[in-house]
């Protein structure tokens, strides 16, 4: 039997990453060879610790170090708008623009009948469950402007207008098929400031 290739495994594993394909795990690796010992030893350690560490919001869904997190415990924020979001990425690039200050819910992904995500698996019933009790008076969906995003947000503006609330959608300052993640700062800013109702 052949001994595992320190080397190799570690390609392998870093090959893991979403975009990290072997040429680019590779000069990680040999990056991670030219650095002292314990930049390796402290990488793995904020890797392996990471699991336990993190946690979801029970009121939004974020991922976050404590519960509920500190987004829904920030009391400056404002109450009475909520924005609805696919991934907890999504909530870091919106507040890196810093034009939004209400508060969050994150879905945990959008409505993808190929993919066999219906709304049952999706953190919908607990936004509906937010908007009585936290005085919700608009929802901003942010969902991706793909075809699941835009599927997502008809399908929460058929339960949510019902219910007496204002619901507006990003406008297009985010180009078609790009995830809000991956936007640039001033493109979600603007989206945000011209946001329209559905």
């Amino acid at each position: 039997m052949d001994p595992v290739d320190p080397l190799k495994a570690c390609i392998v594993q870093l090959s893991r990453f979403p975009g990290i394909g072997e040429r680019t795990a590779t000069r990680l690796v040999y990056w991670l060879l030219r650095q002292a010992p314990d930049v390796a030893s402290a990488i793995g350690a904020a890797l392996q610790a990471l699991p336990a560490a993190m946690t979801k919001c029970g009121r939004c869904g974020n991922i976050s170090a404590v519960d509920p997190c500190s987004l829904c415990e920030d009391v400056k924020r404002i109450g009475g708008i909520l924005c609805v979001v696919e991934r907890p990425q999504d909530v870091q690039a919106i507040e890196a623009t810093g034009e939004y200050r209400g508060r969050y819910h994150v879905l945990g992904g959008a409505i993808a009948p190929l993919d066999g995500i219906g709304p049952d698996q999706l953190n919908i019933s607990s936004l509906l469950h937010r908007v009585g009790p936290e005085s919700i008076a608009e929802v901003l969906i942010a969902t991706d402007p793909d075809v699941e995003g835009d599927a997502t947000a008809l399908y929460l503006t058929k339960l949510l207008k019902p219910l007496d609330i204002k619901v507006t959608r990003l406008a297009h300052g985010i180009s078609v098929g790009t995830e809000i993640e991956y936007a640039d700062r001033s493109s979600v800013a603007r989206a945000i400031e011209n946001r329209r109702e559905l």
